[in-house]
């Protein structure tokens, strides 16, 4: 008789731990879809009217008409990264938004200079032989300097030389 009866126990403990994680995972799903709900709750998308969309575009095309300047710098010479070594000239001019901007990079002109280099000694031939990868390289110029100058934008970059030996 003690045989029969000791299955019994094991097989109410599984059933009793499938029911206790059945209840723990209905409660992590209703705490989760509580969490959810209250952190959307209150959010009310911003409205604007036509008027006042139609007034910041305005002002914000009136603020791209002024005359970009150009400012040359002068030609770069440093290495590539990667085996075989490369040379790659270069000569850009920046586009900047204003006048102010243009006072500005010429004032910080070496760092620009320094912070392109870096940006060159970080590629590879395989990086700057296409036209996505001198796009990117563009790109790459405009949101350093960007983000080192306070008042001024450049706008654009232009390769005036660009040779990789």
């Amino acid at each position: 008789m003690a045989d029969a009866e000791s299955p019994k126990p094991a097989r109410d403990m599984k059933k009793l731990m499938t029911f206790a994680f059945m209840g723990v995972n209905l409660v992590v799903l209703g705490l989760g879809s509580y969490l959810v709900y209250m952190s959307t709750l209150g959010v009310v998308a911003k409205s604007t009217s036509n008027e006042e969309a139609t007034r910041e575009l305005a002002s914000f095309e009136e603020s791209l008409r002024g005359d970009p300047v150009l400012y040359t710098m002068t030609p770069f010479n440093t290495n590539l990264e990667g085996v075989p070594r490369r040379l790659i000239r270069l000569e850009l001019s920046l586009e900047m938004m204003d006048e102010e901007g243009y006072e500005e990079v010429i004032g910080i002109a070496p760092q620009a200079r320094d912070s392109i280099m870096r940006i060159l000694n970080s590629k590879t031939f395989s990086d700057v032989e296409t036209v996505q990868g001198k796009l990117h390289l563009k790109n790459e110029i405009v949101a350093d300097l960007n983000s080192s100058l306070r008042k001024g934008v450049v706008k654009n970059v232009y390769f005036s030389e660009l040779v990789v030996q």
